[in-house]
């Protein structure tokens, strides 16, 4: 049994694959290739039931041995048992030829229940896979319609900054021809500003330099009448100054002459 058991989960990973879509050999769709030619009822009815296919492809002997719940019961042995779920039940998706699983099985030396137990828990294990996989994945129709949002919502924001460009584009030409403008007016009185100051400056230059030319003439004046005024004073001055030599050389002489003649009085008499 131990043999068998190896050779069985050296097959295992074969059919561990989380595939979505089985491609048995091509034995399975020559055999499947003719439901195309059944009636419609016929296929509805393998649709609704899809262990339809694989009960009336069993053997005699297979139909006689089928798994019943009196016989041999899953719970009865331990590694086999599951949790209980309050979950109604759904039809169940096999992604793979379980028939040709459980007779390989059979073939292995495991019996039909045994077979058919890991056939459950083997198709539940890929079904949860292909559930924690398909978990995070997405519809293709979400896929498109969120590429197609993303897209109008890329040519909305497109539209907006291009609105916005022209419109700070235009809004910025208009306050740089505004600021041009109030520029050139404010050149132009400016520069009207400075020729009345410069006409203002320059009147008062003028006004400034004939006052000043007519203080100098002024003061040239004054000047002239004090050298007048002071020669005429130096001349005053000279003749009273010759006026008093002319005296006290008369004084001078008057008092040589009686000293003299004091002196021959005195020597006359002394004689």
């Amino acid at each position: 049994m131990a043999k068998p058991a190896a050779m069985a989960v050296d097959a295992l990973p074969r059919f561990l694959l989380p595939r979505l879509s089985w491609t048995g050999p091509a034995t399975a769709s020559q055999a499947l290739r003719p439901l195309v030619t059944l009636p419609a009822s016929s296929r509805r009815r393998l649709h609704t039931q899809p262990n339809a296919l694989h009960d009336s492809n069993r053997s005699p002997k297979c139909r006689s041995t089928t798994f019943n719940p009196k016989r041999a019961s899953i719970l009865e042995t331990p590694g086999l048992m599951r949790s209980f779920h309050a979950t109604p039940a759904r039809r169940r998706d096999h992604h793979f030829d379980t028939l040709k699983f459980v007779q390989r099985l059979k073939s292995e030396g495991f019996t039909e229940v045994q077979a058919e137990a890991m056939m459950k828990v083997l198709n539940d294990v890929i079904q949860e896979s292909i559930q924690n996989l398909t978990r995070t994945m997405v519809l293709r129709e979400d896929a498109a319609k969120a590429t197609y949002t993303q897209k109008v919502d890329f040519a909305k924001l497109r539209s907006e900054l291009l609105s916005a460009d022209s419109t700070e584009s235009n809004t910025t030409r208009a306050s740089h021809e505004k600021l041009s403008n109030d520029i050139a007016k404010l050149s132009s009185r400016l520069r009207d500003e400075i020729g009345r100051t410069q006409a203002s400056v320059r009147l008062d230059l003028n006004l400034e330099k004939g006052r000043i030319r007519e203080e100098a003439v002024g003061q040239e004046l004054k000047i002239k009448e004090t050298e007048t005024k002071i020669e005429q004073e130096v001349a005053a001055l000279r003749e009273k100054l010759e006026q008093v030599k002319f005296q006290t050389l008369q004084w001078l002489m008057g008092v040589c002459t009686g000293f003299a003649a004091l002196l021959l009085g005195a020597w006359r008499l002394l004689m």
